[in-house]
């Protein structure tokens, strides 16, 4: 199994590769040189298997002759040996017709919990191999930090920085990035917003000399392997609702498009899946893009699901060179222009296919508050902000596809987004058992300016006092 760049101009590379090495060298995205295919017996074979194996089996369909079959099949099962549930991502009706599946049992209580435990495993394996220590580094609106420092606090080979925007995240996922007392991890509170942080990260990755000088490598969701590893729940959820003998759709809340795109990768692997729908916050560059065509920047807005206050939706890059018929010079020239301009209109072709699979609705603060509360009258289930976006999005374009299921990615624990929580429907969440000494732990972070250079310099610093 090869992996080539959406912009054309890498050289196509293995799996492991494309994992240490997060982005391209000419700034795309590492995807499959072809997709993998399960048979329908192979997925009817998933429902009823415990997770692990499941997710064994969707890893070794993309690591192809890289890792050992034994070594991946060890590392599934202690992947998700940390995970409090042991259905690992289990499904819940909530309604008719709609179903949530709880993506939120892992260390660090959200979704990004089960790829990148997944990850640190991945890469403890291929640098042990190599001997050699890399500098990691993640950009993240909330969630993705906390999953990474739970999963590479204290790994020997790697060394983990995580930047986020000052006060534009909670204080539980604040904290579940400041609290680690490990001397391979450092966090850092930039004076910006998230997109800030993640086109740092990108000009990071294209500084071929500060690059090889710290060994750079990311677990943004730019990853693929984040990507391979978060398509194995579309297979375990569908299985479980009579896939693939009976489609399934999705209602996916998201910022970045990682999580939607594993759901496309799914279905290019062979899962029936009807519909994927985007459901984002007033952040909705996705959801503009899908009923006008036009990829544009708006200006960032602070909401009550803080993970998704994005607008740049790096995974984007994936579908768009997908829909062009993987044409890597179309893509280069439409996310560099983007990256100048700000804007880019979609080709007909390419929206009439993404919208052969992706609906996208953009939620109102007033509207996700109601879901939060309406959701716990209803069913009795405390609900975070960015799942009460899914289910709003799901309850409300769901209603026109029949008897098709629509399931839910509740993309985190109720208990990171308290005050949201509570100010909706009344009721405070609370930690479970695993975190609930969290606010009681010590935070040591880093306060800096939004400044690649000022950054630079520090990561060189950490990255030489650890070597």
């Amino acid at each position: 199994m090869k992996y080539i760049s959406t912009r054309g101009a890498s050289p196509a590379i293995g799996f492991l590769d494309a994992v240490l090495a997060g982005l391209a060298p000419d700034g795309g995205l590492y995807v499959p040189e072809a997709w993998p295919q399960f048979t329908r017996a192979e997925m009817a074979g998933f429902a009823g298997r415990p997770y692990a194996e499941v997710a064994a089996e969707v890893l070794a369909k993309f690591a192809g002759d890289s890792i050992p079959r034994a070594v991946i099949d060890d590392m599934t099962a202690k992947a998700y040996a940390s995970f409090s549930h042991k259905a690992v991502a289990p499904l819940t009706q909530l309604y008719d017709g709609v179903w949530q599946m709880e993506l939120f049992h892992g260390p660090s209580l959200a979704f990004k919990d089960v790829a990148m435990q997944l990850l640190a495993r991945l890469y403890d394996h291929a640098l042990a191999a190599q001997g050699r220590t890399m500098t990691i580094i993640a950009a993240t609106s909330g969630d993705t930090g906390g999953a990474a420092v739970e999963a590479f606090a204290g790994a020997s080979h790697a060394r983990m920085v995580v930047l986020f925007p000052e006060g534009r995240i909670s204080e539980v996922q604040r904290r579940f990035m400041t609290t680690a007392a490990q001397d391979n991890v450092r966090a850092i509170a930039v004076q910006g917003t998230f997109d800030d942080c993640q086109t740092i990260v990108k000009a990071m990755f294209q500084d071929q000399d500060f690059r090889k000088a710290v060994d750079l490598s990311g677990v943004n969701s730019i990853n693929w392997a984040r990507i391979a590893a978060q398509s194995a729940y579309y297979f375990t959820a569908a299985a479980a609702l009579g896939a693939p003998e009976r489609p399934v759709s999705f209602a996916v809340p998201t910022g970045n498009f990682g999580d939607a795109f594993a759901g496309f990768v799914a279905k290019q692997m062979g899962l029936p899946i009807e519909r994927i729908i985007v459901a984002t916050n007033g952040n909705d560059i996705l959801a503009r893009m899908l009923s006008q065509g036009r990829y544009a920047l708006g200006n960032v807005m602070a909401t009550i699901s803080p993970a998704m206050d994005i607008q740049i939706a790096s995974n984007f890059e994936r579908l768009y060179f997908e829909c062009v018929g993987r044409d890597g010079s179309d893509t280069a020239e439409a996310f560099s222009g983007f990256a100048q301009t700000g804007g880019f209109d979609i080709p007909a072709g390419a929206l009439a296919t993404m919208r052969q699979t992706f609906t996208g609705l953009g939620v109102s603060e007033a509207d996700t508050a109601a879901t939060i509360a309406s959701t716990h009258a209803d069913t009795g289930q405390l609900i975070d902000p960015h799942t009460a976006v899914g289910i709003y999005a799901a309850r409300t374009l769901g209603t026109d596809h029949g008897t098709t299921p629509i399931v839910v990615l509740a993309t985190a624990h109720a208990a990171k987004f308290p005050e949201a929580v509570e100010e909706a429907c009344g009721l405070a969440p609370a930690l479970p058992l695993q975190a609930a000494d969290l606010a009681a732990r010590p935070e040591q972070f880093e306060r800096l300016p939004a400044d690649p250079a000022v950054l630079k310099a520090f990561i060189r610093d950490f990255a030489g006092a650890a070597a």
